[in-house]
């Protein structure tokens, strides 16, 4: 009788959790208890789980509860890799996604240009080529030509980012803006793509974007942040792993952070202006940070690119394209350059993480991971990363596992490119390595996912369900050996991205003493008909133990 009398004054004693989410289907990715039915959250770490009865003893009346209604809790999303400012951009700008034709495009860009100021610039992104219901006329390798562009924005500057990042079209108002003529000379990792005739057409690929965005104005970057935010967490994303900032937008990031105004957690990859590494050696001792502004940022790694996207057939190959023999695609920066990184990186307890989409530009960076690794043989589990890794030679898909190289990759990517895959590759190469998520599970390697936004939407749901099905919009499957069950789909968006991210001791998965991060979904995304998964929705998202949005309040 004393015991139970001193453990009730003791609960009377306790202030009670902030946080206690109840009558539920919690799924926690934690071995040791799969599923509870409550869960209780209390400065911003979840401090108990159980049965409804028992997280009872956690409310208080300061204590605010969410009955779930039976719905589905998961650890937050964790985005794997996207590029935080450009979300925001794109809430800014002509969003061409959606896009399918050429003529739509240049009709959206003459509605702009009438209600634009003269010399007034013109920016959008999204379209992809491949994605149009039919080719251009005229094309040069299936990309449209400026002139009908430029008909409907003779006196605006026009830049319209490709959907993959990887290149960009312009009018002729924005090439006289830069500079460019027939006889400008192709940037080294870039091309000035040019008719028959010499003259350039407008598309801009890979590092010839710059020639052109230089001289576009600077975006608002707190507006970007605000909306980019604004985004993620209505898609029920907690925790943001961005893969590439620069030192400026760092430091807003952590301006933000150290004030409480970061809405969702930041995991950022140092990438300066021109891929620089002067500037990475010079700022990457001074922005290195974990767990910043209450495990709000941090910054830990440094980010690459060795090749293009497929879409532009800027993806370096072993062999050529099966549908441009004339070319294997190229390496959009010198791989001496990023071996000079990688050493800094090492030296410095940076991960470094490389943009490698096709097998000869996925091999060369397993290569030099290998050197470096060989030449440090005092330093272990060092997680470096391969961004996007999407289609390997089969005699490379082992060493993932073997070096310790995570694949940190986007689902969605393969229902979304389908299409030209196999045209660009190939049936044998595209079976054998095109989003190889099984083999590469098999080997032993990790495999984590995310969206690449903007060049997707950053929903996580679109995405799960591209992992668990591999079908396209025609309702085919890509290859479906390779699609994940639902649970290696939930754990490659929350356990694996944490992993990735040297995190996962604070997130990913919902134990005690981890941060009080969590998903509500609107429906069971794990058991309701494989149709059905793209009508769920985020009803809560929760950070720290804090709601930070709601569905329909």
């Amino acid at each position: 009788m004393k015991f139970i009398a001193a453990f009730c004054a003791l609960a009377a004693l306790s202030p009670g959790a902030d946080l206690v989410l109840r009558n539920g289907k919690i799924v926690t990715m934690d071995p040791a208890a799969p599923q509870v039915q409550a869960m209780a959250i209390t400065n911003g770490k979840i401090v108990a789980r159980g049965t409804d009865a028992q997280m009872a003893r956690e409310i208080r009346p300061s204590t605010k509860v969410i009955d779930l209604q039976g719905r589905l809790a998961i650890p937050g999303f964790i985005e794997g890799h996207g590029h935080f400012t450009r979300v925001g951009q794109v809430k800014m700008t002509l969003n061409l996604r959606d896009a399918r034709t050429w003529d739509a495009i240049v009709a959206m860009v003459a509605a702009a240009a009438k209600e634009a100021k003269p010399g007034e610039w013109i920016v959008g992104s999204g379209w992809h080529q491949e994605k149009w219901d039919r080719r251009p006329t005229p094309n040069v390798n299936g990309f449209p030509v400026h002139d009908s562009l430029s008909k409907v924005s003779p006196n605006n500057p026009v830049f319209l980012t490709h959907a993959s990042g990887h290149a960009a079209f312009v009018n002729a108002a924005a090439m006289k803006a830069a500079g460019i003529t027939r006889n400008t000379p192709n940037p080294e990792g870039g091309e000035i793509m040019k008719d028959a005739a010499g003259n350039p057409t407008g598309l801009m690929n890979e590092k010839a974007q710059a020639l052109v965005g230089r001289v576009v104005p600077a975006p608002d970057v707190e507006k970007e942040i605000d909306l980019a935010a604004q985004e993620c967490i209505s898609k029920g994303i907690t925790t943001f792993e961005d893969a590439g900032s620069p030192a400026d937008v760092i430091e807003r990031f952590k301006k933000r952070a150290a004030e409480g105004r970061l809405p969702l957690r930041m995991w950022v990859m140092l990438r300066p202006p021109g891929d620089s590494n002067e500037l990475i050696f010079r700022d990457a001792a001074r922005l290195r940070m974990i767990g910043y502004g209450g495990d709000f940022l941090t910054v830990r790694a440094i980010k690459r690119q060795i090749d293009g996207a497929l879409g532009t057939r800027g993806a370096w190959m072993l062999a050529p394209y099966s549908d441009m023999p004339s070319t294997s695609g190229f390496a959009t920066e010198e791989p001496a350059d990023i071996e000079k990184t990688a050493k800094f990186a090492i030296a410095n307890g940076y991960q470094l993480c490389v943009h490698a989409i096709g097998d000869r530009a996925n091999r060369e960076v397993l290569n030099l991971y290998e050197r470096t690794f060989q030449a440090n043989p005092d330093k272990h589990d060092l997680r470096w990363r391969i961004e996007h890794a999407q289609h390997l030679d089969p005699a490379d898909i082992p060493r993932f596992a073997k070096l310790g190289v995570i694949a940190a990759m986007q689902t969605i990517h393969c229902t979304s490119d389908a299409p030209m895959v196999i045209p660009r590759l190939g049936e044998k190469r595209a079976e054998q390595g095109a989003y190889v998520w099984q083999s590469l599970m098999r080997s032993g390697a990790h495999v984590s996912n995310g969206t690449d936004a903007p060049v997707e939407d950053v929903d996580p749901i679109p995405n799960f369900y591209a992992a668990v099905t591999r079908k396209g919009k025609d309702g085919k499957a890509f290859f479906p050996a390779q699609k994940m069950s639902r649970m290696e789909a939930l754990k490659s968006y929350t356990v694996e991205n944490a992993y990735a991210a040297f995190e996962e001791s604070k997130k990913g998965a919902l134990k005690i003493g981890m941060l009080g991060d969590v998903t509500v979904l609107s429906k069971d995304i794990l058991t309701i008909p494989e149709d059905e998964i793209r009508s769920a929705r985020v009803d809560y998202t929760i950070i720290g133990g804090k709601v930070a949005y709601a569905r329909g309040q």
